[in-house]
Formats: structure tokens, C-alpha cells, sequence
């Protein structure tokens, strides 16, 4: 293989750069609607913030939400209010925090290394899988990512750069804002380890003294924090609704300890993140990490803390998260911003060896493959591959095919620069995806058609509520649909809603087939169709069985726009 010498330098290759991140990231913008999981949860909390004018308390539904600080919220509201568009808002802060974390790498392996290696550090970030997909996503992590990579920049910013205390005290205040918008916004706080222990085992000449400063950025962390905290305290003490002291001892333990410690989904091994998420969702880093290793460890052994203090946090936060029961992917996205800095200073001279390229070229081509092979199977009418859309009104078999000849294409024009082959996949992936894919995929992820049936037999004045609240249905419902509380038992939520029926005889009940209802007979239901794995029906008066067992105290019934109705 020639040798091939990485040219990211200049006025030319920064706009570059920053143009592929800009058109990645924001391509497909207010082209879909929400998706699950999440995204109709948080759309539509913010659509109630803006409806409402209460924004400091979420609301999904009507009803307090207590699984989440608000601050994501608040940022979707916030473009809901400027935009009028909530397919327009919802997306926005995660691709917004997506380049604030771009920049934020690339102006640390500038100011750690040098303007190439800068330059490297964002363009590995940017085409590692699991960054651009959550960008990608207005879920609450490309967020709470964003504000961890300023904890550790302001950090790094002191502690390495030595460009003074005001630094730190700014990646304590990116802490407090992250724990406020995801609890596990402190991470940043465990790169003080390695520091600390490379300064008492490594000591150098120069190193940073402060005696009192160093506790008083945990202070400053906690200050941000209790710009939300204390007035969330004062606001519960003064409601009259016991709900809100609900809310308050969910958000501050079950969501917090309790998850972490005694999670009650996701639950998964503990080299879970090591095997199963690693590996394909940090690609394509994850297939340097055998010529990366070596590099870090003479470095280490070097003393070269701009190695040590990201590489060791690295490992200290995959750690935490291994120790939970409770396990998502997503959650380890943290540590990737710091992941490719550290692997930018390497990577070119890694990129002039033989079998990475080849590595990297494979994986391209093993990509290719399976989606050719899928569209031919799909388009052949093979029954086996068929099935797997059996229940989606979508064939995605061209769709596929497309992505499949843009791999060939990346692995021709790459031929003599085979790791240049991820890159021209990955851009094209993305922007097909976010295109033509967004299209494809809206009636299998929306239920819009479910809606539209909905709309052929209940009006704007029929009562209408949902057992087993899905967030989708509020936010694409036109008009007022109840609920008996997200949490609620679907035992509880059947009792009620056999006795609502009583008092609202021409009221309608959306409810999944696959629910196991004793007072209810779904086989009167009426068929709506498919969505969100799925089938839902609309029961009436008819459907009422006669020997409902009320063994429950009747719930309250949440409507959007307000907090209880009966």
C-alpha cells in the first residue's frame, strides 16, 4: 500500500470539517417525527410545557414526570416556542450539542498536541458509529455527553494546559449542568484520580498548587446544581398535591441510587459493554485498539499525563457503568469524545501500516455484503427475509441496496487509500438514512396509521382513554385522550376504566391486543391496526364484560394540559 499521509490543516480543511459535521448531523431535520424510545416522551413533555406555560415541573400526559431533571426538556420546549414546529425543535438540541462536542475535542487536541491532531480528534469522533446516531437522536444523552466533555475540557484545560483556575471552576459548572440533565453529569469529577495519583507518584516541577481551590470547584458544581434543586424543594413544599412530593423522592432516588444500584430493566452482564457494545457502536476505533494499546502504554510510561488522565477515566467510567445490573449502550457515549483525543495523536502513523487498512476495508465490505444480500433476498421474495417487515407496511429492499452499491463504490474509490473507505461509507450511510430512510421508516415508527383509523370512528367530542400509555399517541392525536397514569398497574388501569365507561357511555378505550384484560372482551374491539410491535383496538360499551372484579380504589385520569381530571 502507498503511503498516504493525512492532510487536515488550515482555514480549508477547519471549514471542511466543520461542513461534513454540519451537513451529518442536521441533514434529515424536521423531516421525521419522534421516534421511540424517548423521543415522543421529551416532544411531548415539551409540547406541554409550551401549552401550558408550566415549564418547571414536566408534564407527560397531564401528569407529573418524575424519571428525568428537566433541562432537555426545557432546551426542546425552548425551540418548540421560537419555531412553532415540533418536528423542527425536538432533534435540535441533540445536533447542537453534537457539534458543541466536536468543537470541544478538536480544541483540546489543538491546544494538547497540535492543530493536525485537533483535526484528527474531531473526524474520529464524527465518524464513530455511536456519536453521530445519538447526535442524531433527541434522546437525553447526546446532551448530557456534551456537557461531561466540557466538564473533562475544563479540567484538562487546568490541569494540563495550566491556562489557570477559571477553567476548572467552568468543568465543575459543566458537571452541575449535566447532573441536571442526566444525574450521571459528574463523571468528569474522576479524572481528579489519575491526576492526583500521577502528581504524588510523577511528581514534575511545575505542578499546579491551590490548597483551598481545589474543593472549591465541587462547590461550584453544586451551586449550578441548586439553581434547580432548591427552588424544585421550595415549590414541592408549597403544593398541596402529594404528587409532588412523589416527584421530588423519585427524581432524587429511585432515578438515581436506586437505578444504578438495584436497576429493574436492562439488565445485563457485566462485560456487557466490553462485548457487546464496543465493539460495533465505537467503531471504527474499536478496530485500532491493538495498535492504539501499545502506543498508550509507552506513553504512560513516558509520563505523558494527556495520555494517562483520559485513558484511565475512560476506564473508570465503562467501570462504573459495568458495576449496575442496569445497562443501555447509550451510556458509555461519554466516554467516546475522550477516546478519540487520546487516538488522534497516533492514528496516522497507525493508518501507514498494512493490516489496519485491511481491517478497516473489511468491515466496510462486511457492511456491503449484508445489505446487498438482504435487498436481493428481500426483492427475490425469499420467505425468511420477508418476514421481518411481515408486520410493517414497508419494503426497505431498495433502500438497502442503495446503501449496498454506495459501499462498493466507497471500496473502489478507496482501493489505494482503503481506510478512506469508512469515511465515504459512513457520509453516505448517514445522509441516505437521514433522507430517503426517514421517509421509509415513519409508518413503522410512528403510529400514524393506527391514528388515522382512530380518526374514522371517534370525533373531536367522543371521550376517548388509553390503557398502557404510549407518549406517541398524545403527541399525534389531535384531540383530548386521557390516561390512568404511566405507572399505574394495568390491573388498576382496566378497573377504572371499566367503571369510566359506566359514567361516559359513548366514551372509547385504545388498548393493545396483546393485553391480558379480564373486564373487558377484545374480540368486540374494534381492529386499528399495527404499531410499535403492537396491535390496537377501540373498545366501547359492548366490550364491557359483566363480572369485573373491582379490587382497586378508582385512579385519577391525567389529560394533557392539566394535572388530574376525573
Amino acid at each position: 500500500m502507498p503511503m498516504f499521509k493525512l492532510s487536515l490543516r488550515g482555514n480549508e480543511a477547519r471549514l471542511k470539517l466543520a461542513l461534513l459535521a454540519f451537513v451529518l448531523l442536521f441533514t434529515g431535520l424536521g423531516l421525521r417525527d419522534p421516534w421511540p424510545a424517548d423521543e415522543p416522551r421529551f416532544a411531548q413533555i415539551a409540547v406541554e410545557m409550551v401549552d401550558s406555560g408550566q415549564w418547571f415541573f414536566p408534564m407527560r400526559g397531564g401528569e407529573l414526570y418524575p424519571d428525568k431533571p428537566p433541562v432537555f426538556m426545557w432546551s426542546i420546549a425552548l425551540f418548540y416556542w421560537l419555531l412553532g414546529s415540533i418536528k423542527l425543535a425536538f432533534m435540535l438540541p441533540s445536533a447542537l450539542s453534537g457539534l458543541l462536542t466536536l468543537y470541544l475535542v478538536y480544541d483540546l487536541g489543538k491546544r494538547l498536541w497540535n492543530e493536525q491532531t485537533g483535526m484528527l480528534a474531531a473526524a474520529l469522533l464524527l465518524l464513530s458509529f455511536q456519536f453521530t446516531l445519538q447526535a442524531k437522536t433527541a434522546q437525553i444523552d447526546a446532551m448530557v455527553c456534551a456537557w461531561i466533555t466540557l466538564g473533562c475540557y475544563g479540567l484538562l484545560r487546568h490541569l494540563l494546559c495550566k491556562d489557570g483556575w477559571h477553567w476548572y471552576y467552568l468543568g465543575f459548572a459543566a458537571m452541575g449542568l449535566g447532573v441536571i440533565t442526566k444525574g450521571v453529569g459528574f463523571l468528569p469529577l474522576l479524572m481528579l484520580l489519575p491526576f492526583f495519583l500521577a502528581r504524588h507518584f510523577q511528581t514534575q516541577p511545575d505542578e499546579i498548587q491551590g490548597n483551598w481551590r481545589w474543593w472549591a470547584g465541587p462547590l461550584t458544581m453544586l451551586l449550578v446544581i441548586a439553581l434547580w434543586f432548591v427552588p424544585m424543594l421550595i415549590l414541592v413544599a408549597n403544593q398541596a398535591d402529594s404528587a409532588y412530593e412523589v416527584y421530588r423522592d423519585n427524581i432524587l432516588l429511585k432515578q438515581t441510587a436506586r437505578r444504578y444500584a438495584d436497576s429493574w430493566h436492562h439488565i445485563k452482564p457485566f462485560w456487557y459493554y466490553l462485548t457487546s457494545v464496543i465493539p460495533v457502536f465505537w467503531l471504527p476505533l474499536s478496530l485500532l485498539l491493538p495498535w492504539l494499546i501499545p502506543n498508550w502504554w509507552r506513553a504512560i510510561q513516558a509520563g505523558d499525563r494527556r495520555i494517562l488522565l483520559p485513558l484511565v477515566w475512560i476506564g473508570l467510567v465503562v467501570l462504573f457503568f459495568s458495576l449496575s445490573p442496569g445497562k443501555r449502550g447509550v451510556y458509555i457515549l461519554p466516554a467516546l469524545p475522550m477516546l478519540a483525543l487520546i487516538s488522534a495523536p497516533f492514528v496516522q502513523g497507525i493508518l501507514q501500516k498494512r493490516w489496519p487498512n485491511r481491517l478497516i476495508m473489511a468491515t466496510v465490505a462486511l457492511f456491503t455484503l449484508v445489505f446487498i444480500t438482504l435487498a436481493i433476498a428481500g426483492l427475490a421474495g425469499l420467505d425468511k427475509v420477508q418476514q421481518l417487515v411481515l408486520d410493517y407496511p414497508v419494503q426497505p429492499w431498495w433502500f438497502l441496496l442503495c446503501i449496498g452499491v454506495f459501499g462498493l463504490l466507497s471500496l473502489f474509490v478507496s482501493r489505494r487509500c482503503q481506510h478512506l473507505s469508512w469515511l465515504l461509507f459512513m457520509s453516505s450511510f448517514w445522509l441516505l438514512y437521514s433522507s430517503w430512510g426517514y421517509v421509509l421508516l415513519t409508518p413503522v415508527k410512528t403510529p400514524k396509521l393506527v391514528v388515522e383509523n382512530l380518526q374514522l370512528h371517534v370525533t373531536r367530542d367522543t371521550p376517548l382513554v388509553m390503557l398502557g400509555l404510549k407518549e406517541q399517541f398524545l403527541l399525534f392525536w389531535p384531540y383530548s385522550m386521557g390516561h390512568f397514569g404511566y405507572h399505574s398497574p394495568m390491573s388498576a388501569q382496566q378497573q377504572s376504566a371499566w367503571q369510566w365507561l359506566s359514567d361516559h357511555p359513548q366514551g372509547k378505550i385504545l388498548v393493545a391486543r396483546q393485553e391480558a384484560l379480564g373486564c373487558f372482551d377484545l374480540n368486540k374491539g374494534l381492529d386499528l391496526g399495527f404499531a410499535h410491535r403492537q396491535d390496537w383496538l377501540l373498545l366501547d360499551q359492548s366490550a364491557r364484560t359483566a363480572d369485573c372484579q373491582i379490587t382497586s380504589p378508582t385512579l385519577p385520569i391525567f389529560y394533557p394540559g392539566q394535572q388530574r381530571g376525573e
